[in-house]
């Protein structure tokens, strides 16, 4: 367990998960992709293309060089995608495809910070339109993911804001100033190498599954390692355990300025 609940008097405080490999199993931006082909949005080579992917992620963690040329394929494939038509086919295979895939440790550990009166963020490189449903999912309070660029109801393949490496430090940091939170009391989760900015910006850093060049790191800083290897669907878990949506306050980029000051609740 996470200890006593928040004194009320003292700054506020929040625990930042990444998504991919830490709260679900695998990648979120790519367990989509046969809704999408279903859906008319990518060929059938998109679609092997995107299972190779997915495979080199789960296989031993992307370094930076594969993760830069994800989102180059990512936002490229995207271009020309109708935004409200991604949403539709999100939302409706969301139960199905992210359920069974959520780790029941992590969904525990939302929990357990929520019930120490602490706020949950989703931090993800993935896109919006797929992690904010997920964070809703989750019952997180926040969400800081990918946005790229829209016109006239259509994804451009721009990317607006890349949610990736010191990036999420950034928002991290700009959250805290808008929120109030005391970063030295807050906790963050992540598998990745990728994500030492984020673990670094907090007082309490755990590593979860962790790739190999971030077990190492934590062996050096003395870092907890936490193994998640148990996806279950939520409501699956014991009653007491199971998650209701939560409104989600989609951080990042886009129309509602920068990184933590998005203010419509979805």
């Amino acid at each position: 367990m996470l200890g006593v609940v928040e004194n009320h008097s003292l700054p506020r405080t929040a625990a930042f998960f990444d998504l991919d490999k830490t709260v679900i199993a695998k990648s979120s931006a790519f367990t989509f992709s046969k809704s999408f082909y279903r859906g008319g949005l990518i060929n059938r080579r998109a679609v092997l293309r995107t299972a190779y992917a997915q495979f080199v992620f789960l296989a031993g963690g992307a370094d930076h060089d594969q993760m830069e040329r994800m989102r180059a394929y990512l936002s490229a494939l995207c271009r020309g995608w109708n935004v409200q038509q991604v949403k539709e086919i999100v939302a409706e295979t969301l139960h199905d495809l992210i359920d069974p895939i959520i780790y029941d440790e992590a969904a525990s550990l939302i929990e357990e910070h929520h019930t120490a009166g602490r706020d949950v963020v989703i931090v993800s490189t993935s896109g919006a339109e797929v992690v904010e449903p997920i964070g809703e999912l989750l019952g997180a309070d926040r969400v800081v993911a990918t946005r790229l660029v829209v016109e006239d109801g259509v994804f451009t393949g721009e990317v607006e804001y890349y949610a990736y490496g010191p990036t999420k430090a950034e928002a991290i940091a700009e959250l805290a100033e808008s929120e109030g939170y005391d970063l030295s009391r807050c906790y963050a989760y992540s598998d990745s190498a990728t994500d030492l900015p984020m673990l670094e910006a907090v007082g309490h850093p755990h590593t979860v599954n962790p790739d190999r060049a971030l077990r190492r790191e934590a062996a050096a800083r003395g870092w907890p390692v936490l193994s998640f290897n148990r996806p279950v669907r939520l409501k699956q878990r014991r009653p007491s355990l199971s998650m209701p949506p939560r409104p989600v306050l989609a951080v990042g980029g886009g129309g509602g300025g920068g990184p933590g000051r998005a203010p419509t609740a979805r």
